[in-house]
């Protein structure tokens, strides 16, 4: 028997279809920006104008290498000259080409092409953030907590720069060592910190005389830091900056990008690095 309906409800149609209009918001919502190392920290950078070759040697004065001695009334001086190493730098490929069909780029409601070249410049930041956390786990020492980092671990990592005539000037954190900061309570209560800046902002930027950076779960071992001399910590050298080029497939009727990068970053004195791990 045929069903006769006296009125429509919403039931009747679903979104999108003939009865009810679908409305698709007019922003496209981006993926939220990680927070990065970047290159402020880094002791030396290279452009492609000091790279004239595939890579660059950096040379350094070894510490300690020249020694003054007593000498006897009458013996020889003994000869003392200073000692020297170099580290070779060399930029690898990185890149990633985004391609898309003429008829999405007709149809589609946003920008494709640009959108792609924006988040793979993002993409490209976030690689290059990963070498330096790379190099940064080349650290001289490591400093090994228990299930949280405590003072008595970050205070040790800063000697072991110190025992070596470094002076630790930042603090990299990765979450779960910010968590554990947080839940110490001499950066937490005003009468021992001397300010509310951790309840207020839920972040200290500034420990012991360090900058504190707190990055990414997605670059940096949630439940590690590392204390370093920005002076004389890490390398980055770069032979072609990201490139943007464009093409077209006729043959498939495709248009894309190709996004490309050449960049190294390695350590150069291990000894103003340490490491500090947790469980």
């Amino acid at each position: 028997m045929a069903e006769i309906k006296e009125y429509l409800t919403t039931g009747a149609g679903t979104e999108g279809s003939l009865l009810i209009e679908k409305k698709i918001y007019d922003t496209l919502i981006e993926a939220v920006q990680k927070k990065l190392v970047g290159r402020a920290l880094a002791a030396i950078y290279i452009g492609p104008d000091g790279i004239p070759g595939s890579s660059v040697d950096v040379d350094t004065v070894d510490p300690d290498s020249m020694a003054v001695i007593r000498v006897a009334e009458g013996a020889a001086v003994p000869i003392e000259t200073v000692g020297y190493s170099s580290s070779n730098f060399k930029p690898a490929k990185y890149g990633v080409r985004p391609l898309i069909t003429k008829e999405m780029q007709e149809d589609a409601k946003w920008d494709l092409i640009a959108h792609n070249i924006m988040v793979a410049g993002k993409e490209m930041a976030e690689n290059e953030d990963s070498l330096i956390i790379t190099a940064l786990d080349s650290a001289a020492n490591t400093v090994t907590g228990g299930a949280t980092v405590t003072i008595a671990n970050i205070t040790r990592a800063m000697q072991y720069l110190e025992d070596s005539d470094y002076a630790p000037t930042d603090l990299v954190v990765g979450p779960e060592v910010a968590n554990d900061l947080r839940n110490i309570d001499t950066f937490v209560e005003a009468d021992k910190l001397g300010s509310r800046e951790m309840l207020e902002s839920g972040f200290i930027g500034r420990l012991y005389g360090m900058t504190v950076h707190l990055i990414s779960a997605n670059i940096i071992t949630t439940t590690t830091a590392y204390v370093l001399d920005k002076s004389h910590a890490f390398v980055i050298a770069e032979k072609r900056p990201v490139t943007i080029e464009q093409y077209d497939d006729a043959t498939h009727d495709l248009s894309g990008v190709v996004v490309t990068q050449r960049i190294t970053v390695g350590a150069l004195r291990t000894s103003a690095i340490a490491k500090i791990t947790s469980t």
